[in-house]
């Protein structure tokens, strides 16, 4: 066998791209959008274009860029060391938050087995922050189980949603569609502007598809286009099975319900499979979650292995496992947790994924702007680049609009976090400046004392 056929195809490699886009992000989405209507299902038209576009940039970085670091790498490339710090604090902070939320999800659909959990403020909280703790200890062993876990536990959501997406439409009826399209009677505008943030929950992770693209036969051509194939896929799941549970689930039912698709399978087929759909939901998501808390814990260890996180998080175990950074990150999240309490699961994962998506966004343009840069090193063709400078203007408006449409509270918020990055920064950006020559403090071009520069003429001076 030639080690080109022991390379994933076109058609493996966009699987890959939709099985890991559809983790646990969909199975609230449908109780937060019913909040505003079924007005809300035109967003997933303008994220899934804009998310193409997204996804097909950061193929095209990766194509060019082959250097490690992903996005903080691809910043780098066009704002420099002290943007490489500020990606990676950004998309550390949104992994953290992206967790709580994930935990959230969980938790909303284990309370029908649990009822205290839904009893208020304080069982959502206990709830969300034992699946943390739980998953961060689970993590302990290393990256072995966890991905093997991973790759069964992400199937307890892609089937019941994919079949929803094919079966539902048997149960669905125009009718409670009708009643459902726009009960707060708000202008179709506003209607999408609120719901892009959800939508585009659903599409976070994008950045990671076009990673490992050596092992991917004639990546030049199939990664760009897996980006776009995998993108598209799961963006036809995500539209289809949202908009068909609007039409089974009155309206009202379906934004108070904390278990959307399980609400809506025991619709069709009677309580026993709601409970089954409930328990994949609740696999999935801790699966899902266990994933996420490794990959926030090796992101702070590649970031303290680069010197730019304290040290604890660059420690590993005889399992490589950094177990002292994943406790800090256990904390990191149970602080956030707490800081956005709420009794009502849907209003708190909602807050969450508006915060996600602007701490997630601000990376994203800094890492797209430097497709710029990357293509300019790679001396790229005129069409090509024209072609992405084409669809980086699509992505960069969409990213925009995303940052505007999650609200001045989570742009508040983001903007206070990169602040505070700027000062941490400071704080650490002498370990990458050159020491400056002990001999000769300033360099004088014209030979002279470093004094004598005060007086010298300097080129460009005209007194």
């Amino acid at each position: 066998m030639t080690a080109s056929n022991k390379k994933m195809t076109l058609v493996g490699l966009t699987t890959l791209v939709t099985v890991n886009m559809m983790g646990s992000g969909i199975i609230m989405l449908p109780s937060s959008m019913a909040q505003l209507g079924a007005v809300s299902l035109l967003s997933w038209l303008i994220t899934a274009i804009g998310s193409m576009a997204i996804a097909y940039c950061f193929a095209q970085c990766g194509v060019y860029c082959p250097r490690s670091g992903g996005m903080s790498a691809y910043t780098e490339e066009a704002h420099g060391k002290s943007a490489f710090f500020l990606c990676s604090f950004l998309y550390f902070l949104s992994l953290a938050i992206g967790n709580v939320a994930i935990s959230i999800s969980a938790v909303g659909y284990l309370t029908p087995f649990f009822p205290w959990l839904g009893s208020g403020a304080v069982g959502l909280f206990s709830g969300c922050v034992g699946l943390i703790w739980l998953t961060t200890a689970a993590n302990f062993g290393g990256a072995g189980i966890t991905g093997k876990l991973g790759a069964v536990t992400v199937w307890g959501v892609i089937i019941p949603v994919a079949g929803l997406s094919v079966m539902g439409w048997f149960w669905f009826e125009p009718r409670i569609f009708s009643a459902a399209w726009n009960p707060n009677g708000m202008p179709i505008k506003d209607a999408i502007t609120q719901s892009i943030p959800l939508t585009l929950w659903a599409f976070l992770g994008m950045e990671s598809a076009a990673q490992n693209s050596d092992a991917v036969v004639n990546p030049k051509r199939n990664v760009p286009l897996a980006c776009l194939f995998g993108t598209l896929g799961a963006a036809v799941v995500y539209v289809l099975s949202t908009t068909v549970i609007q039409g089974i689930v009155p309206n009202e039912a379906l934004a108070n319900s904390s278990a959307p698709f399980a609400y809506v399978y025991a619709q069709m087929f009677g309580p026993l499979v709601g409970k089954i759909i409930m328990l994949l939901a609740v696999m999935a998501c801790i699966g899902s979650l266990l994933g996420w808390q490794f990959t926030l814990a090796q992101t702070a260890k590649v970031t303290a292995n680069q010197g730019m996180f304290p040290k604890l998080f660059g420690k590993v175990t005889t399992a490589q496992a950094p177990v002292v950074g994943m406790i800090a990150c256990a904390v990191l999240q149970t602080l956030l947790a707490l800081s956005t309490i709420s009794p009502n699961a849907s209003e708190q994962f909602a807050k969450l994924v508006n915060l996600a998506a602007v701490t997630n966004l601000l990376p994203y343009v800094t890492a797209l702007s430097g497709l710029l840069v990357i293509m300019y090193k790679a001396g790229v063709s005129r069409s090509v680049y024209l072609r992405n400078v084409t669809v980086l203007m699509i992505a960069m408006g969409y990213s925009f609009y995303a940052i505007y449409a999650s609200g001045k509270d989570a742009v508040f918020g983001a903007t206070i976090v990169l602040a505070v990055g700027y000062l941490l920064y400071g704080f650490i950006a002498k370990r990458f400046v050159l020491e400056p020559s002990m001999s000769s403090p300033v360099d004088d071009p014209h030979g002279g004392s470093p004094q004598d520069i005060s007086s010298s003429q300097l080129p460009g001076d005209t007194l």
